[in-house]
């Protein structure tokens, strides 16, 4: 009897021993994983820009004065903001000023002209009538009268001329106010000074036909900010003038901004070497903060189609081929295939077959995460 027990108290301390070692030192280590508790929100289905879009001013005007001549003034540098019509460059004008004061002098030449042939012509038609008066009475004969209308008749003719005369003086004397006025460059709205790209004492020349010459200022209305982006042509049917939209700034990536599809290009950009697209402006709702934008930047757009709010989300990277997904159930993870709904880059909406409060897994950048694994959370 002795015996009998200490065998079976042998085999039974093994198997005590044998279960600890499995249940500890050869137990197999369980990972550890990160989940996210599901829940509801917002899923929106949106579409983005193919290729980076630009920040760019409607009002946007690169200048250069009209004529040649050298720079006398700068009345407005970078940064500065000008009302319309303010003079931004002036150039040496003095050409100008001689030829409009020539002009101005040959239209007084030609008014003190104008007044006396018009005088001579109005006493000769004063003489021709009293030659009529004569003639009727038999005083004068057919001759004299008939010399005294062509005298007549001359003088008006020179009045007549003189009064050309004038006019083309006048619009002589336009014509020089108007070469002067190239002299100086104004700002076509209000805006801000962009670039200066010249300086006093340097000449400018004027573009010649079909040889475009580099601008000597930029202006541009800051009020005027709007994110111009090509989408796949693919796309291009889901797109409606008046759609929301989400605007991303290189220079403030950490802030989505709000904005609103305002034109349509109506033609497919067609590209060498680059997929086909079309062309879409939007509109910033905050004006105040697009002005602070600079333009050229580059910027991102997503145009949201469709919104269901208070649905249950899921992040879209935790979803894995065939519309799979892990779940942690009681430290094992489960695999379950769901029902896709609205999805974006961010959120996808689930339809079926995930609930509420459960589990979800999200890294899943390792092989050995994979259903059936034993696991544990992150931290515990």
């Amino acid at each position: 009897m002795n015996k009998w027990l200490l065998r079976v108290s042998v085999i039974a301390i093994s198997v005590v021993a044998v279960f600890l070692l499995k249940t500890t030192f050869f137990a197999p280590e369980e990972l550890v994983v990160e989940v996210q508790e599901v829940g509801l929100g917002r899923v929106e289905s949106t579409i983005t820009n193919s290729r980076a879009g630009s920040v760019r001013a409607r009002n946007r005007a690169k200048l250069s004065p009209e004529i040649g001549g050298y720079v006398v003034e700068i009345s407005h540098r970078e940064g500065e903001f000008v009302e319309a019509g303010d003079v931004l460059l002036r150039l040496n004008n003095s050409s100008q000023l001689a030829i409009l004061e020539l002009r101005r002098r040959e239209q007084e030449t030609a008014n003190a002209e104008k007044n006396r042939s018009c005088l001579v012509a109005d006493r000769a038609g004063r003489e021709l009538r009293r030659m009529e008066q004569l003639a009727d009475d038999e005083i004068v004969s057919a001759d004299v009268l008939d010399g005294f209308s062509s005298a007549s008749q001359t003088a008006e003719a020179a009045c007549q001329a003189a009064t050309a005369n004038v006019a083309r003086a006048r619009a002589a004397a336009t014509v020089a106010r108007i070469e002067l006025n190239k002299t100086v460059l104004r700002a076509p709205f209000a805006g801000v000074v962009a670039e200066v790209s010249i300086e006093i004492g340097e000449w400018t020349t004027p573009s010649p036909p079909a040889l475009p010459v580099p601008p000597v200022i930029d202006v541009l209305d800051p009020e005027s900010i709007y994110v111009s982006a090509p989408m796949d042509e693919i796309d291009s049917a889901k797109i409606q003038v008046g759609q929301p939209a989400r605007i991303t700034v290189d220079s403030y990536r950490d802030l989505r901004l709000e904005g609103r599809v305002s034109r349509i290009s109506p033609y497919v950009l067609d590209l060498q070497e680059q997929n086909r697209t079309v062309e879409i402006e939007v509109e910033f709702i905050d004006d105040e903060f697009a002005a602070n934008l600079l333009p050229g930047t580059s910027a991102d757009v997503e145009v949201i189609l469709e919104v269901n709010d208070g649905v249950i989300r899921i992040p879209t990277s935790a979803l894995m081929e065939g519309g799979r997904v892990l779940v942690l159930v009681d430290r094992v993870l489960e695999e379950r295939t769901v029902e896709i709904g609205l999805r974006n880059w961010d959120f996808s909406e689930i339809l079926s077959g995930i609930e509420e409060r459960e589990l979800l897994v999200t890294s899943l950048d390792r092989p050995e995460v994979k259903a059936g694994a034993r696991a544990v959370l992150d931290g515990r």
